[in-house]
């Protein structure tokens, strides 16, 4: 296969609160340096893009020193925390922005999807934009005449197809902006996390119609999302973005491991200062909270789970209950199960312990993620924690595929199987 995209050493930097450089000195200095063939001045300052740290300069890379190469037919997953430059670089792979340094070299048409509406015209119809965009893309009348029954049955907005896209909700205006960038032929589609906004039902429409395009018509498929989930069944390649770099590029698979054993959290937490400092509000503090095996040494398929849960009660004389909520890497909730731990009123100020069990055989080998709620009467949240306590699962026997198959639970099923001999008469 050729290669289809090919990135190499790009980078992009902002500055802080500005448009451009932000003041005209800065623009006549870059200009000054670049008409006598010198370096630009500002390229030797900035900072990495952590958004959880302040630093010193006005100037972040967004994106530092990216590079890989796409193939045709080829699906990339690209994965990354909030902020890590993912949009960034799909802006700049889609002309809507300039690099600041290296290459971008391209082959084919490009339609994108990277918010809401994008490439629509709000006070044209469903219908004019539909056309306006096949026109964007190169595409003829006629070519887009004989697709636009097959995009407006995929978007489902047969009845409002005449009316202007600024009344339409914004899961219509997803609808018929996917159906245009998926239906009128481009080499290569780029889709940002626009499909959050759609339901369940067209989600899985979607992640469908772009492995169909992609396997069936060799078209590339450019993807970010933060469901790993779709990312291990849609893509064949995955890239790991950090602080605006590149941090790990390979199959789907090993891209989604790495993100997530760069992001796990220990299995125990354990508070050792004053009360008023630990995780939570002016309602609940939390003292400690650890994940240990039911059985055996290691947290495995048959050895259980067990969980323990410390925390302080500042809210006296309510029905007082906390919610563990247990879900996969993929994103998909395991369980969402709460424990009354006061009634009629009658909670206490002071130390609480909650004990939890899952039996063996219960989870799937993998990696999981306990949330925690605390409530009153079951609807009053008191305080929430998301991605509190990470843990993983392993699977005992050595040697074989069982971390590669699906699923969230491992029961162990008893079959019972019967057979009679049939003769044909």
């Amino acid at each position: 296969m050729s290669t289809i995209i090919k990135v190499e050493d790009i980078s992009k930097q902002y500055r802080l609160g500005q448009v451009s450089t932000g003041t005209i000195s800065h623009d006549v200095n870059r200009w000054w340096h670049r008409v006598r063939g010198k370096e630009d001045p500002y390229l030797k300052i900035g900072e990495t893009n952590d958004r959880t740290s302040t630093g010193n300069s006005d100037y972040v890379w967004a994106l530092k020193d990216i590079n890989f190469e796409v193939k045709q037919g080829e699906v990339l997953g690209i994965i990354g925390r909030n902020g890590a430059g993912k949009s960034t670089l799909l802006k700049i792979l889609s002309r809507t922005t300039a690099p600041t340094t290296g290459s971008i070299k391209i082959k084919g048409r490009v339609a994108s999807l990277l918010e809401v509406g994008t490439g629509f015209h709000p006070e044209l119809s469903g219908r004019e934009n539909v056309f306006l965009n096949g026109a964007i893309l190169g595409m003829s009348k006629q070519e887009i005449k004989r697709k636009f029954d097959e995009i407006v049955s995929f978007a489902g907005v047969e009845r409002y197809i005449d009316t202007p896209v600024k009344r339409y909700s914004s899961g219509m205006y997803v609808r018929l902006a996917f159906g245009v960038a998926a239906h009128l032929e481009p080499e290569i589609l780029i889709v940002d996390e626009v499909l959050a906004v759609g339901d369940a039902e067209f989600q899985k429409k979607c992640l469908g119609k772009m492995k169909d395009v992609s396997e069936r018509e060799g078209r590339t498929v450019l993807f970010v999302s933060h469901n790993m989930a779709a990312v291990k069944q849609l893509c064949t390649k995955g890239l790991v973005m950090q602080h605006g770099m590149n941090r790990f590029s390979g199959t789907q698979y090993e891209a989604v491991n790495f993100y997530q054993n760069a992001h796990q959290t220990n299995s125990s937490f354990l508070y050792e200062g004053h009360l008023t400092d630990a995780p939570g509000n002016e309602n609940i503090r939390i003292l400690r909270f650890d994940v240990n095996p039911l059985k055996g040494d290691c947290l495995s398929i048959s050895s259980g789970v067990a969980f323990e849960l410390e925390f302080y009660n500042h809210k006296g004389g309510i029905n007082l209950d906390a919610t563990f909520e247990l879900k996969s890497s993929d994103e998909i909730v395991v369980f969402h199960h709460g424990a009354i731990l006061s009634q009629q009123n009658d909670s206490k100020r002071g130390l609480y312990k909650v004990k939890g069990t899952l039996p063996p055989h219960f989870l799937n080998a993998g990696i999981f993620i306990f949330n925690l709620i605390f409530g009153e009467n079951q609807r009053i949240a008191l305080f929430a924690i998301n991605d509190f306590i990470q843990f993983e699962v392993m699977n005992e026997t050595i040697g074989s595929n069982a971390n590669q198959l699906p699923g969230v639970v491992r029961p162990a099923i008893q079959y019972t199987v019967s057979h009679a001999s049939y003769e044909q008469q």
